[in-house]
């Protein structure tokens, strides 16, 4: 378990820094103006992108599989570590057909389903979070669905930036959370628990 969550945030770590490497274009030559286009262009404008997109994506892919140790073994806890690696994944898909509106929608509502899913089984603290983490995707999904096309670049740098969010906070939750016992030891200890004598004091 311990190695599991090792695994997990160093590979949402670092895709968090790959996936946030849109912050280049203020210091590497693009011609592409972050008001007004996406930041899916930069994928068009210069393979540096093309390369750290995918290194982002692949870090979330392989993040699933750790992730799925560490979640609760029930369908919210699985389909929050689901939705990283099938966020991921479009993400390297993405970067094959930056201008591909379906892949796109579809990453946006991948990553929704998988911010919902941490509101349903986060605990109360952690889910004021997931919820304010919910509501900066919700909006910034929205703006760049129907905001405003002279500005669809800001919307698409805000939308980054909320992803971004609440990655992570779903690196700190795993980072700060106890690790819980397996389903495994959890019979084990029972077992143990029902054979050990019992405490005089």
């Amino acid at each position: 378990m311990r190695a599991a969550r090792l695994a997990a945030i160093v590979l949402m770590g670092l895709g968090v820094l790959a996936y946030s490497a849109w912050l280049l274009e203020f210091l590497v030559p693009t011609g592409v103006s972050p008001v007004t286009q996406p930041t899916a262009d930069l994928l068009l404008a210069n393979p540096l992108f093309q390369v750290t997109t995918g290194i982002a994506g692949l870090s979330f892919a392989a993040a699933g599989p750790p992730l799925m140790r560490l979640v609760p073994v029930r369908w919210t806890g699985r389909l929050s570590a689901l939705t990283l690696a099938g966020f991921g994944l479009l993400l390297v898909i993405g970067t094959a057909a930056p201008d591909s509106v379906p892949i796109r929608v579809l990453m946006n509502l991948v990553f929704a389903v998988g911010t919902v899913s941490l509101v349903l089984w986060w605990p109360p603290g952690w889910r004021a979070w997931a919820l304010g983490g919910l509501t900066l995707v919700l909006v910034t999904g929205m703006l760049v669905a129907l905001g405003p096309a002279g500005w669809r670049g800001v919307f698409s740098r805000a939308q980054h930036v909320a992803h971004t969010v609440v990655i992570l906070i779903g690196g700190a939750y795993v980072l700060r959370t106890p690790l819980a016992k397996t389903r495994k030891s959890s019979v084990a200890d029972a077992m143990l628990d029902r054979t050990r004598p019992p405490n005089p004091n």
